[in-house]
């Protein structure tokens, strides 16, 4: 009989924890089959239990030789602990132990985080709870207005987990150094999708709530609910968020399966195409009138609110979840439990059905997936194949026109491009955040019709400008801040290159800057058409975003390089870190203070030049110094940077 064992000693870090540990004999057990005692051979590793003292040679044996395991037909030990059970201690550990190292961080850095999300949740709160409080106000239409900004709301939403729980799993299930990791061990396939069902979940779902919180607050005190209310919502949002996460894995694994086939593009491309032009069609708003606002306010609001009655479907989950929320804050309890048990039921239902079905299907398209990585695409837009040989394709002509900058400059772009469209998820998620914002610069031109006031046409020019910047700070943070962690463990093969790798991360600034300048300029130039500004306010607008996109980029690509980590190839985990969330918490703030700044410099254009001037100058100050400061000082720590 052949018996597998670990070694156990003090001086170890970690303790082999296998799948039982105990001093006495292992017990006998009713033969089951190969498969299941193949899986239980597994030697986990447990950092939570502290190896025992060994004072003596014979308790040394005795430890070494802790744990027996039958690796033939016939007797055979029981799990102490679950694989899953131990991939959650172990991450949950490591979390943990992230949040004590801020502790060895800057205490300024740490402090700016800590002061941005307490001021975001007291600044939320307060905008929510007189927004909320200014609607109900309302004489007769208060409650109406409320419950079905409510059901809009929790209707979006719900659209926006699906789409982000789609991306992150795709990229946890199937391009996940991890994921493939755990396919090397004797780990059930089923065990290994329920853990990076979890970890996708929340990576989805955090912002979601760290964006509802102050609104729910807001929206309690308004309608005075009594204390248990927010319990109460807590778990109802906690069962929310399962069903998009759910339908994202499945979404994900049928992606998967199939995006390797031609027929499956060129359909996904042409339903997407036509869902936007019914969108598009279905959703273009009718102008109100000014007879119509002043003599007809019902008829109005009804126009108003009727391109929202989809939220009130009663089989859309986020209807479940509003109706709960509603009918509770207003003590109709019955009503209430109703729609907390039939959301409870779906969520229990379709939870089960991923966590025991949904394991071979993923084992399938795993293999499927890893099998065209070998084989590469055969559909690729940046290489044309003639024979044997590859030829330039369009990319590499393109940049061959570019004849001032270096051989090796364009080979680096080149190469970060095509990394860049060979990840879905990098291109798929820049998409939908532009593509969103494309949606609502279009439909600027509604605002337009009753703005014949020069302080409202203003404040919808420079509200526009922030919401561009900050669509531009989450595609630098979410894009270009991970860009130089990317390259990983093969970052010094380019340090000693003769191009150096301070060309490198100059080369990925003018790049990034580039491309975001082209998109983000060509939306603010669009919208500035929409309001229909006069040219020296188009001009205006169109130099303040140049100014702000390489600030922002320099902003990313120097937080990048000082806060790097090249242990993680997944870039929602690289952007989820310190580095990633301080790029953000400075963007933003940058944002705010040059919005204001410009305010202040707008409002000298009436006869107070030196108001203007003062304003101007000191936003191109600020500018400068974000996006120069932490660029200098990136490239200055890589004299000395070690991969």
């Amino acid at each position: 009989m052949r018996r597998c064992r670990t070694f156990n000693h003090e001086g170890s870090s970690h303790r082999a924890s296998a799948m039982a540990v105990t001093d006495a004999p292992a017990q006998t057990v009713p033969s089951v089959n190969r498969k299941w005692r193949r899986l239980n051979l597994v030697v986990f590793i447990d950092t939570f239990d502290a190896p025992p003292k060994i004072t003596s040679r014979r308790e040394l044996r005795l430890a070494s030789f802790r744990v027996t395991l039958d690796a033939v037909p016939g007797d055979f030990v029981q799990p102490r602990t679950s694989p899953l059970v131990l991939l959650l201690r172990a991450n949950a550990l490591q979390t943990w132990r992230r949040l004590l190292s801020l502790r060895n961080q800057s205490q300024l850095l740490t402090s700016v985080i800590v002061f941005f999300v307490i001021g975001y949740l007291v600044l939320s709160f307060w905008l929510f709870y007189h927004a909320l409080w200014f609607v109900a106000r309302f004489p007769g239409l208060g409650a109406v207005l409320t419950e079905r900004l409510m059901y809009t709301l929790f209707a979006f939403l719900f659209g926006l987990l699906l789409l982000s729980n789609l991306v992150i799993n795709y990229t946890n299930l199937f391009r996940n150094r991890e994921t493939a990791f755990l396919f090397t061990l004797p780990v059930p396939p089923q065990t290994i999708f329920r853990w990076k069902f979890i970890e996708s979940v929340l990576l989805a779902s955090w912002a979601f709530l760290f964006l509802i919180a102050p609104l729910l607050v807001a929206f309690g005190l308004v309608r005075g609910a009594p204390w248990h209310f927010y319990a109460i919502t807590l778990v109802l949002i906690v069962l929310f968020i399962v069903l998009p996460g759910v339908a994202g894995a499945w979404l994900a694994i049928f992606v998967g399966r199939f995006l390797d086939r031609r027929s499956f593009q060129i359909t996904i491309v042409s339903t997407a195409i036509v869902l936007l032009a019914v969108v598009a069609f279905w959703w273009k708003a009718q102008p109100a009138t000014n007879a119509l606002l002043s003599e007809r306010t019902l008829e109005a609001l009804d126009q108003l609110l009727a391109k929202t009655r989809f939220t009130m479907f009663p089989f859309l989950p986020s209807y479940w979840l509003s109706t709960a929320v509603l009918q509770w804050a207003e003590g109709i309890l019955r009503g209430a439990t109703f729609f907390a048990l039939v959301l409870l039921s779906h969520t229990l239902f379709f939870g089960s059905l991923a966590f025991t079905r949904l394991g071979n299907v993923f084992y399938d398209t795993a293999s499927a997936v890893q099998s065209r990585a070998q084989r590469g695409s055969r559909f690729s837009p940046f290489r044309l194949q003639s024979g044997s040989v590859s030829s330039p394709d369009w990319l590499e002509r393109l940049f061959g026109l570019l004849f001032w900058l270096s051989r090796d400059g364009r080979a680096l772009a080149i190469k970060d491009i095509r990394m860049f469209w060979r990840d879905t998820t990098q291109w798929g998620q820049s998409v939908m955040l532009f593509g969103l914002l494309g949606v609502y610069i279009i439909n600027l031109r509604n605002f337009t019709h009753q703005l014949n006031s020069v302080f409202w046409i203003n404040l919808i020019a420079f509200l526009n400008l922030g919401v561009c910047a900050l669509n531009l700070a989450s595609v630098t943070t979410r894009f270009v801040f991970p860009q130089f962690s990317l390259e990983g463990r093969r970052l010094w093969i380019v340090g000693i290159a003769p191009m150096g790798l301070a060309r490198v991360v100059m080369t990925k600034f003018w790049l990034a800057g580039v491309l975001s300048f082209v998109v983000t300029s060509g939306l603010i130039m669009l919208s500035c058409y929409l309001l229909k500004m006069t040219w020296d306010r188009v001009a205006f607008f169109g130099a303040v975003v140049t100014i702000m996109t390489f600030a922002l980029t320099g902003l990313a690509v120097g937080l990048g390089v000082l806060y790097p980590n090249l242990k993680e190839a997944n870039p929602n985990k690289i952007v989820s870190g310190f580095g990633g969330t301080l790029c953000f918490v400075l963007s933003s703030v940058y944002i705010l203070a040059s919005v204001l700044l410009l305010v202040f410099a707008a409002s000298g254009w009436h006869g107070r030049a030196l108001m203007t001037t003062e304003g101007i100058t000191g936003f191109v100050v600020l500018s400068f110094l974000v996006g120069w400061l932490p660029l200098k000082f990136g490239l200055r720590q890589l004299k000395t940077f070690e991969a």
